[in-house]
């Protein structure tokens, strides 16, 4: 078990207020941020309207310390949400203020997103895997919990579901599983194009303001809103020294990795998860026009207890544009 360090993310006592729209919100707890998040500045959303108050904790394990949002409540089991490639915790937010208040609920940055140490290096799936059976360890040892995953942190959740099957009452996979089918004749071009990006560091991109990142957010999410594009930013990026806005992530996630999706693998994996388990999709999803519905229907064939539901009007970040109906549907799976 290792130490854990709280801090109330929703307005630590004391700290001065700021006013938006006639609704008093309290500042970050800045001096915990420059005291246990080194690697990153100060990144913390203003809170919306309404919010159901959260928690900070930073966790150790296998050797990172690992950002976690928490929302505590009385009614278990644990509800454990994992976030999407590029994602990160904060943005389950909208979804959290819609499901019942006395849920138990905790999110973590995955490793080298939001406010999660970085590795430095290049990132193999299976450490999310590593990271999640750890975090468990200290959030939820003695007992199941039901999984939430998003995209990539579906994938996660599905995988470990089949490997720590104990450890998992019911499972949530979020507009998951559209990985194409790769053959093993690309595995040389594949493994030059990791050596090739290993000696390259691309620049971060930044931003002037807030408003000019929460514009180019609107532009690929439709289903946002101005002010939840807004949002969507202020999550998503810190503000460097010089005044302009960068994301909250490493780099290096943009790199391709050296192995390919082992697909065969995976369903092996996936016929061992003994939990109920919702998929939950967006009607509009671009990932549903990849062209990978038969891969898809084989790998949702693996799970033995399944049921599969649409979101109208929805794309694939069904937290961003759907997250009150998103939430009906993970509460009405859960209570069952």
């Amino acid at each position: 078990m290792h130490a854990a360090h709280d801090s109330a993310a929703n307005g630590p006592r004391g700290a001065p207020q700021y006013r938006r729209r006639n609704k008093t919100f309290h500042a970050p707890d800045v001096d915990f941020w420059r005291r246990s998040a080194a690697w990153f500045p100060d990144s913390m959303p203003m809170p919306r309207a309404n919010s159901r108050p959260g928690q900070s904790r930073r966790l150790t394990t296998r050797g990172l310390q690992f950002h976690v949002r928490c929302w505590p409540g009385p009614a278990a089991p644990l509800k454990l949400f994992l976030h999407g490639w590029m994602d990160l915790s904060a943005t389950w937010q909208p979804v959290i203020d819609a499901l019942p208040s006395d849920w138990d609920i905790a999110a973590p940055d995955q490793r080298g997103f939001g406010l999660s140490e970085a590795q430095g290096d290049t990132y193999w799936f299976y450490d999310y895997l590593g990271d999640l059976d750890g975090l468990l360890d200290q959030l939820s040892p003695d007992a199941p919990v039901d999984l939430i995953g998003h995209s990539m942190g579906s994938q996660v959740a599905a995988l470990y579901a089949g490997v720590r099957p104990e450890r998992v009452r019911r499972l949530v996979v979020m507009d998951g599983f559209f990985l194409p089918v790769q053959p093993p004749e690309r595995a040389p071009a594949q493994l030059r194009r990791w050596l090739k990006e290993l000696r390259q560091e691309p620049g971060e991109h930044s931003y002037a303001s807030l408003e000019e990142l929460a514009a180019r957010i609107a532009k690929r999410q439709p289903g946002l809103d101005e002010a939840g594009a807004l949002f969507v930013a202020e999550c998503w990026s810190r503000q460097d020294p010089d005044g302009r806005y960068r994301l909250l992530g490493d780099w290096r996630h943009r790199q391709h990795g050296a192995l390919l999706y082992r697909d065969e693998e995976a369903k092996a994996i996936f016929r061992e998860v003994k939990a109920p388990t919702l998929f939950l999709d967006g009607e509009k999803s671009h990932l549903a026009n990849l062209g990978t519905g038969e891969y898809r229907d084989q790998r949702l064939a693996c799970f033995g207890n399944a049921r599969q539901l649409s979101i109208a009007g929805a794309g694939h970040m069904l937290h961003f544009d759907a997250p009150v109906a998103s939430a009906e549907a993970i509460a009405d799976f859960l209570a069952d």
